[in-house]
């Protein structure tokens, strides 16, 4: 442990407790009867508990996993996880009984289950081998071995639906999650390598088939989300340090990297892919990456006909004039509760439901057509059980031959029809958003079918008696020595250590002292920038890594500090900043980042080194994508409040990455309180809200890099070409939005060559330029409800990045 902990007491004292401690636990130890391989001949029984396959480390085990009542499965589970944590297993549609069912080694070398009555329900593929024993590996790989050390056959290449380090991912392999939670049954959704190349999920149900990541778009395209299909092989793996990396060029990493972490990475039932780090203390797992932050993003998640609604509780919803087709399992969907067959006896009407869409199943799609005609598209074909239309400067019809993949948020455009009998074409409310709005959820309400973020599944654990008495004693023990602890070193101080203690071991960040942070700083000797919140110096750890140590200035309580420590150590992007730890010794509070070395935008930008256009539109791109990833995508909704060009670092190939979260905020989600105690953020960057008292939302950002995108145009500052004083300054930043929006509004050739860094010497791409200083002054707006979200800017820049601008 690498707390920052320290206690007044001799050493002398400390050893001779932990020695007492120890002893205590190993006391508790009781010999067991498990082996770590099976030879020929030999067997695991059902019947008997103690049948088990370990590896030598014990971090794995091999045996009958029972969980509902006389079934059992064949399965390998983590020894020491909370409830026992499955990561494979032989017959997951086909439980054995509990009682006389066993696995067997037979003499040819094949390793068979059979049930009570002797019926074979799984067997290793292999008719007959030279194998002469089967081992679990410290890896969790259960393999056949001869006695040349050769592996005939191993459980990592017929995976279920969990991902082991260094068990690879290749074309002829697949993850596929269980039916519901606790169920080892397979689902619906995979994990697989598709004809492309590429590594995807998808939604596999009797019905239909879609793919819903890298995109929940049908159409999406590759290049977009950093793939490449220009490749021959199909491969990907999990190293040990919590790195994943696929052919395809996918690659990303579990937000506490490092070595000696237990990890799996899961396609859980929910249809979401995790990375799941094992926490030894509490046997618990915690969620260090996820491919997809919201849930409704999913395909296939709340079934036929069913819409999932992302607000404030997120969840599935059914249409009006729809019912439940089983309230017990909502991913079923619902049906209609008339008759939807086109006979002359039914005329159809439509109800109109706002903000919602079912993706995909188009039978045709219209443009510049108005809703009258959409309409009558849509009553003219009997296939067509819904039509979606949307305005958006033309008319968009889609008719829709089913309804799978409902979704409903208010930022989705226009509104979807729904076929029912004339009948029922009353009025009703057009929305199904009820008290459900897309703002922030609250933290404790569990997202669609998803396992809880921080527990293994529900499962029963079979406890024996006598270890249940000697760990409760045990843990009396253990309580008496702390309350000693308590008495004997003073409660002040053992109370601090032991919080701290805690919120290290509930953590998988890198805990530094500071004396190691001294030397890798050489004492703070070379401070190479200044936030609100403290001073950050270069230094180099014991193990050569180049890092920034942020020293954090009037943190007494430590509250901000662990605010900021929770907040950035479970964030991963590629355009924010990584932080690889902390220190949190007495008084000092320090946390560690990864050294950007192309110094920040700012210095990049207003001087004589600026940047060129492609690489300030690159710029622009990746800072939008990385607040975005804070206002919707990351496991915890963040604000970052001082978005300005001092905090974007630029790496070697000058991408940004978005630093100092030291003012961000923590969106309370469901809570009351909407507004900060304190003004933050920087003069000149500052949305208007902030002098207005107003409720601070993630709009504030969007205000902020509004002007920092119009000073990547310009090329200077806007702050300092206009006079002090907080009325002057924003009157001088709305003049010069204005001016810009006449000239627009009058259609002067050439405006945008009037506002570009003149530096550039007229060497930009025209349609970029154009679209990102309207942007700019979308993002200026002084009403945030006209500000666009992050997540829609970066959509438009991505459209533009190659050029492909349009008019909206």
């Amino acid at each position: 442990m690498n707390a920052c902990f320290q206690v007044s007491k001799p050493i002398k004292h400390q050893m001779m407790t932990k020695t007492f401690i120890l002893l205590l636990f190993c006391s508790l130890i009781r010999p067991s009867s498990s082996i770590n391989f099976l030879s020929k001949g030999s067997s695991l029984s059902v019947d008997d508990d103690s049948d088990l396959i370990t590896s030598s480390d014990n971090t794995f085990t091999c045996g009958f996993y029972g969980f509902q009542l006389n079934a059992y499965w064949f399965a390998i589970w983590f020894t020491n996880s909370n409830n026992r944590t499955v990561v494979w297993t032989a017959n997951p549609n086909r439980p054995v009984s509990g009682r006389g069912s066993k696995v067997t080694f037979h003499s040819n070398g094949v390793l068979v289950l059979t049930d009570v009555d002797g019926m074979v329900l799984w067997e290793t593929n292999m008719t007959s081998t030279d194998a002469d024993r089967a081992v679990l590996l410290n890896t969790g790989n259960l393999v056949l071995k001869n006695q040349k050390g050769q592996t005939l056959w191993q459980s990592f290449d017929y995976p279920t639906d969990t991902l082991l380090p260094t068990q690879t991912l290749t074309k002829s392999k697949r993850l596929i999650s269980a039916s519901r939670k606790g169920s080892f049954q397979s689902g619906y959704f995979n994990l697989n390598y598709d004809s492309n190349n590429v590594l995807t999920l998808s939604y596999d149900g009797p019905e239909i088939s879609s793919v819903y990541w890298p995109s929940r778009d049908p159409n999406y395209e590759v290049w977009k989300y950093g793939r490449s299909s220009f490749n021959s092989s199909r491969i990907a793996v999990l190293d040990d340090m919590g790195v994943f990396i696929s052919s395809d060029r996918l690659q990303f990493n579990a937000s506490d990297m490092g070595f000696g972490i237990k990890r799996r990475i899961t396609i859980d039932y929910d249809g979401n892919l995790r990375i799941y780090s094992l926490n030894d203390s509490t046997g618990l797992w915690l969620v260090t990456w996820q491919a997809i932050a919201q849930p409704c993003n999913i395909h296939g998640i709340c079934g036929r006909n069913g819409i999932c609604i992302h607000g404030e509780k997120t969840g599935c919803s059914y249409p009006p004039r729809y019912e439940w087709s089983n309230h017990t399992d909502l991913s079923q969907g619902c049906k209609p509760t008339f008759n939807k067959k086109c006979v002359n006896s039914i005329s159809f009407g439509f109800v109109e439901l706002s903000h919602t869409d079912y993706y995909g199943f188009d039978l045709n799609f219209t443009r510049n057509i108005s809703l009258e005609d959409c309409r009558d598209i849509c009553l003219g074909d009997c296939r067509c059980d819904a039509y979606k239309y949307k305005l958006n400067g033309e008319g968009f019809c889609y008719a829709k031959s089913a309804l799978f993949n409902g979704y409903s948020n208010l930022n989705v455009e226009g509104a979807i029809y729904l076929k029912v009998p004339k009948a029922m074409e009353t009025p009703i409310s057009t929305s199904i958003l009820t008290s459900s709005m897309p703002t922030c959820t609250d933290a404790s309400v569990v997202m669609i079918g998803s396992p809880s973020m921080y527990e293994s599944s529900d499962t029963k654990v079979k406890w024996i008696y006598p270890y249940s008495i000697a760990f409760a004693v045990g843990v009396v023990e253990v309580l008496l020595i702390l309350l000693g602890l308590w008495v004997f070193y003073g409660n002040n101080v053992f109370v601090a250590n032991l919080e701290d203690g805690y919120r290290l071991i509930s953590s998988h960040f890198r805990g530094f002292s500071y004396h190691e942070l001294v030397k890798a700083t050489k004492n703070f000797k070379v401070e190479i920038g200044r936030g609100g919140s403290g001073a950050v110096y270069k230094g180099i750890l014991e193990d050569q890594r180049v890092v920034a140590v942020k020293r954090l200035e009037d943190v007494t309580g430590g509250g901000e500090f662990w605010a900021e420590v929770s907040t950035i150590g479970h964030i991963n992007h590629m355009n924010l900043v990584r932080m690889w730890g902390f220190c949190s010794e007495k008084r000092h509070r320090l946390v560690v980042y990864e050294y950007v070395q192309n110094l920040s935008l700012d210095k990049r930008l207003f001087s004589s080194s600026f940047l060129q256009w492609e690489q300030r539109f690159k710029v622009a791109i990746g800072i939008a994508k990385g607040l975005a990833y804070l206002h919707h995508e990351c496991l915890e909704w963040v604000i970052h409040c001082d978005v300005k060009p001092e905090n974007i670092l630029l790496d070697a190939a000058f991408e940004p990455k978005i630093a100092d979260f030291g003012l961000a905020k923590l969106s309370e989600r469901g809570g009351q309180n909407d507004e900060f105690t304190r003004i933050r953020g920087t003069k000149g960057y500052m949305a208007p809200e902030w002098a207005h008292n107003l409720p601070i939302t993630a709009k504030v950002d969007v205000y902020s890099y509004g002007i920092v995108v119009l000073e990547m145009a310009k090329g200077i500052r806007l702050p300092n070409v206009i006079v002090q004083g907080a009325e002057e300054e924003e009157s001088a930043l709305m003049g010069f939005v204005r001016l810009t929006k006449r000239k627009i509004l009058k259609g002067k050739e050439l405006w945008i060559d009037e506002i570009i860094d003149p530096r550039l010497e007229g060497l930009f791409s025209k349609k970029q330029a154009i679209k990102l200083v309207e942007i700019g002054i979308a993002c200026v707006e002084e009403d945030r409800n006209k500000r666009p979200t992050m997540d829609s800017v970066v959509q438009v820049l991505i459209d533009c990045e190659s050029e492909l601008c349009y008019k909206e």
